[in-house]
């Protein structure tokens, strides 16, 4: 169930809220579990009983560090969440590879592997290890409340597509917490506008970027090529950013308070400062949990970069079991070192256009890697954006680009800048926004437009 389905906007949000706001105080994270577990069974089926195994190992892993054997309950904690992901998102990546192996040799294995990914499996183990991990390290005292707990761990907003949540940021929110008219107000507004991002910008770039990547490469040309790596980047930004607000608007519904997850990553003129502000929960997950255990900045420079290979590895990995998301994650790192070596500097120095056309030009190479289905089509998709000598077929090209489709893109540019944050013009029409806006993404859905969802594989 997305947000966007039907069922889940004119059922099950309805069903949800009238329940929580009717229930007593102390019943309402019952409502919460009672409802979130719904939301990910009715998706996912039996797979649920891996979301309730994750968090009574992580809640009795909290327990076990609290009562004195620390090492214990850490190590635990970890090997399980890294063999639950290992074993759901990267067997088949491994086995595919031993058998490309096999084939090469003419070994010819008969065996086949194919493991169901369940939903979400990224963002909630990411979660349950931050638990166990600040527990370990005295951040946070593990709680003896496995209701509030597994609360934390199912709650639907943030279940599927994150943001990814600590446990400290919302532990006093579980056991205390309320809903004025103003908040609700914001958690509406933000949700409304993610989802306007989603069905209004996202799905209708993700109309162009499909068409434009499964074509065959001598049917593509430069100017086909660029518009479609332009497309994809508003659709992934779109996508992505739109959930992380929908998840967030729905946490202030029932009093939560939601971190950030995306702050204008387009307007970045480094890629250093391109990952402060994408997906920036992830980031700092790795930052904190990856990258200063193995000595951060501490170390030497030969160190550092050692570092963040690693953490740029386990950042391609985390998104996908492909060697695209691999070298997606060490192109990144390699611009990272760049910049730390010398590249900052000069880009200090340098006009801020230059710094962030370099900026987006290695970002949007990176998202021909990652949106690809293999090397080779990056490849090749990355030699027909400078291969000048194709002819553009236009009358493809503007099949595509109809009025809908470009009012999307240009907005999608338009939304990219914060040139509209503090538009007091447009905080005087936001309610009227609002509720044209729902009605224009109610509209959408009854009509069942093309509603891809990329997070679906992560």
């Amino acid at each position: 169930m997305l947000f966007t389905d039907p069922i889940f906007l004119y059922l099950f949000l309805p069903a949800v809220f009238f329940c929580y706001f009717i229930v007593p105080k102390k019943a309402k994270n019952l409502i919460i579990l009672f409802f979130s577990l719904a939301f990910y069974t009715f998706g996912e089926k039996e797979l649920v009983i891996l979301l309730l195994i994750s968090a009574i190992i992580d809640f009795s892993c909290g327990l076990i560090i609290t009562n004195g054997f620390k090492k214990t309950g850490l190590y635990f904690s970890i090997c399980f969440n890294l063999t639950l992901l290992c074993y759901f998102k990267y067997s088949d990546f491994v086995y595919s590879n031993i058998s490309n192996t096999l084939n090469f040799l003419n070994l010819n294995p008969n065996a086949y592997s194919s493991i169901i990914l369940p939903l979400g499996i990224s963002f909630f183990t990411f979660q349950t290890m931050s638990y166990t991990i600040d527990v370990y390290f005295g951040k946070v005292k593990a709680t003896r409340n496995f209701l509030n707990f597994l609360t934390y761990v199912s709650f639907f907003p943030q279940l599927i597509a994150g943001p990814i949540v600590r446990y400290s940021e919302i532990e006093n929110q579980l056991k205390n917490r309320s809903v004025n008219s103003s908040m609700f107000y914001l958690g509406l507004e933000r949700f409304i506008f993610g989802l306007s991002k989603k069905l209004l910008i996202a799905n209708n770039c993700a109309l162009i970027a499909d068409s434009i990547f499964n074509l065959p490469q001598n049917e593509s040309s430069a100017l086909i090529a660029w518009v479609g790596i332009i497309a994809y980047s508003l659709q992934i930004y779109f996508d992505f950013s739109g959930y992380s607000d929908m998840a967030i608007g729905l946490g202030k519904l029932f009093g939560f308070n939601f971190p950030e997850n995306f702050n204008y990553p387009y307007i970045s003129k480094s890629i250093k400062e391109f990952w402060q502000r994408w997906h920036i929960t992830l980031s700092l997950w790795f930052k904190d949990y990856l990258y200063i255990p193995l000595g951060g900045n501490r170390k030497s420079n030969y160190r550092i970069y050692f570092n963040l290979v690693i953490v740029f590895l386990a950042t391609g990995l985390w998104h996908g079991a492909n060697w695209t998301f691999i070298i997606w994650g060490l192109w990144h790192g390699f611009f990272l070192i760049l910049e730390r070596l010398f590249l900052i500097k000069e880009l200090e120095k340098a006009h801020n256009s230059i710094a962030h056309f370099y900026c987006l030009f290695v970002v949007l190479i990176g998202w021909i890697i990652f949106r690809s289905d293999s090397i080779t089509d990056a490849y090749n998709y990355s030699i027909n954006l400078f291969d000048f000598t194709q002819t553009t077929n236009y009358a493809f090209l503007l099949y595509y680009l109809n009025t809908e489709t470009t009012i999307a893109i240009s907005l999608g540019v338009c939304f990219s800048i914060p040139i509209f944050r503090q538009n007091y013009a447009l905080e005087k029409a936001k309610p009227l926004i609002i509720v044209l806006l729902f009605i224009l993404c109610s509209y959408y859905i009854a009509s069942e437009s093309y509603n891809p969802f990329i997070y679906f594989r992560f």
